[in-house]
């Protein structure tokens, strides 16, 4: 009976903890080279976000968006890493919409898995994010997506049949201008200096 209870105490406490299987094993992530689900998503509540997606009602769905490429965080407020990179990515931001090549043709968007609009507007304030930050209070998305660890970006490339997966990974981003040089050749656009 002793021998038993190691085993039982120890799965209990890996469930208890939390721990999750990595990105590999989970299930439903979309993969590059395949399609991304047309989500449809709450109406972002700032106008300068809705002006930016090119988007006036709501809810629309991610194919709405009048963009070529489009760059997809799933963050939370609650995630560690997601603060720390909150900066680089906003350096992200900056850079594609000082770039008249990319601007108009490269869209970036995050959406907080289990954040409530209050959330999402507790991180857009704390680390002055200019770009749309979109609610998933009810983990709804996220589930779509395969329940993804945070961060986690996903690069779309628009093609007539949908989404195109062109880049889907975990982590940090870690260079910013790299990682934009990645989207670019990616999505085929000259990025200009």
């Amino acid at each position: 009976m002793k021998l038993l209870r190691i085993p039982v105490m120890l799965l209990f406490l890996l469930c208890i903890s939390g721990y999750r299987l990595p990105a590999p094993f989970a299930q439903n992530i979309p993969a590059e080279g395949g399609m991304f689900p047309d989500l449809k998503l709450p109406l972002p509540p700032k106008m300068l976000e809705r002006e930016y997606l090119k988007i006036d009602q709501g809810p629309f769905l991610l194919s709405q968006i009048d963009s070529e490429v489009l760059i997809v965080e799933i963050f939370s407020i609650y995630c560690p890493i997601c603060q720390k990179e909150a900066p680089v990515v906003n350096w992200l931001f900056r850079a594609i919409s000082a770039n008249p090549e990319i601007e108009s043709r490269v869209k970036l968007l995050a959406i907080g898995a289990g954040n409530s609009l209050y959330e999402v507007d507790a991180f857009r304030n704390l680390f002055k994010v200019k770009f749309p930050l979109i609610p998933d209070g009810d983990f709804t998305i996220h589930k779509i997506l395969g329940e993804v660890p945070t961060p986690y970006f996903f690069v779309l490339l628009k093609k007539p049949t949908g989404m195109k997966v062109v880049y889907s990974r975990e982590g940090c981003i870690d260079d910013a201008e790299a990682f934009l040089e990645l989207v670019c050749a990616k999505a085929g656009i000259t990025k200009v200096e």
